[in-house]
C-alpha cells in the first residue's frame, strides 16, 4: 500500500483523516533517525523558512500547538503568494538574499512534503 498520498494528505489537512496511524517507524539503518512528529514539525519549520525566499516574514508563537503552526505558515504561505501576485517581487531580499519565483515555491513546497511523506513510507514498510 503506497501511503505517501495519504501522509500529503495528513500535513495539507492538519488532522489525523489521512494518516491511518497505529504504527510505528522503522529506525536505524534502512529507516530514519526521526519520529513522525519531528518529522512533520520539520516540514511545518521548513515552509515557514521558504517564506523568506518570497521577501514574506512570519513569526512562530510562544506555546502554539502543532495545528496552530500549520494552520499560521499556511495561511502566511497563501498571504505571501497573493501579495507577490499583486505587488510583485522585489529582486533581491533583504541583506542580498535570493528571492524565488512564486511558483518555484509552490514546487519546493509540495517536494518538500511529498520527499518527507516518502522519507515516512520507507520506514513503514
Amino acid at each position: 500500500m503506497r501511503l505517501a498520498p495519504a501522509i500529503v494528505l495528513w500535513l495539507a489537512g492538519g488532522g489525523k483523516q489521512g494518516w491511518r496511524g497505529g504504527r510505528e517507524l522503522r529506525k536505524g539503518p534502512g529507516g530514519g533517525g526521526r519520529d513522525l512528529d519531528k518529522i512533520i514539525e520539520h516540514v511545518i519549520e521548513g515552509d515557514a523558512s521558504y517564506l523568506r525566499r518570497l521577501a514574506w516574514k512570519t513569526k512562530k508563537a510562544p506555546e502554539e500547538s502543532r495545528a496552530e503552526a500549520l494552520r499560521r505558515t499556511r495561511q502566511a504561505i497563501l498571504d505571501a503568494l497573493d501579495a507577490a501576485v499583486r505587488e510583485g517581487l522585489p529582486e533581491r531580499g533583504p541583506r542580498s538574499g535570493v528571492i524565488w519565483t512564486s511558483r518555484y515555491f509552490v514546487h519546493r513546497v509540495a517536494w518538500h512534503a511529498l520527499d518527507h511523506a516518502w522519507e515516512i513510507e520507507d520506514c513503514l514498510s
